[in-house]
């Protein structure tokens, strides 16, 4: 009788592929405006817009999961997997307020470079998750997140190279605080990328 009246499985890998899906729009729009700052309040806007539909597939996924009596993988690890997705929605729109706080009116060629891998660390989540469904694909989600840790070590480097250089360089000690504090949140994007990485290749050790 119990079972009857609970959900098995739910349709939590949808939630999670919609999600990855608004991952990758987001770091878009992120890259659109790293690129270049004509259209800055609508690309925020654009991002927080994004942020608040993730916020809501991340409440549909939770409240499924304490409706669900069997789930697909382990109770835990769809928590922390789409709470850590989530997370990096919340980065990004991070880094577009950040930019319009604080008024800034160019970008760096760093910027744009780490928004490019923002973008391709969340490309690789999404193709990771979408071939989280059948774990016959565990061979090809592991070198998704091995790609995924290697992007997170180049943004890693190429934020090292840019506070060298912004600290040299910069003779505004105001706009070297604005850029380090963009260069910081976006390189923790893909540190939240790194993070979802780490919780997939969990779940493939625990059901491979």
């Amino acid at each position: 009788m119990f079972g009857r009246l609970m959900p098995t499985e739910g349709k939590f890998f949808d939630l999670f592929n919609q999600h990855a899906e608004l991952c990758v729009k987001g770091a878009k729009e992120m890259l659109a405006l790293m690129t270049n700052f004509d259209d800055l309040e609508n690309r925020v806007h654009a991002i927080e817009s994004i942020e608040k539909q993730a916020d809501k597939i991340t409440y549909t996924t939770v409240d499924l999961l304490h409706k669900t009596f069997i789930t697909p993988i382990d109770r835990d690890d769809i928590h922390k997997l789409i709470t850590k997705m989530d997370d990096i929605l919340d980065m990004m729109e991070d880094a577009g307020q950040t930019v319009s706080l604080y008024d800034l009116h160019a970008v760096t060629p760093e910027a744009k470079r780490l928004a490019e891998l923002v973008l391709a660390c969340c490309e690789k989540v999404k193709e990771a998750v979408a071939l989280l469904s059948n774990m016959d694909n565990a061979r090809d989600i592991v070198g998704i997140c091995e790609e995924i840790d290697r992007l997170e070590s180049d943004a890693d480097h190429v934020m090292r190279a840019a506070m060298s250089k912004l600290f040299r360089d910069e003779p505004d000690v105001r706009n070297l605080i604005k850029m380090k504090a963009i260069y910081e949140i976006l390189e923790t994007v893909t540190d939240r990328c790194e993070d979802v990485a780490n919780i997939i290749e969990g779940i493939i050790v625990e059901n491979a």
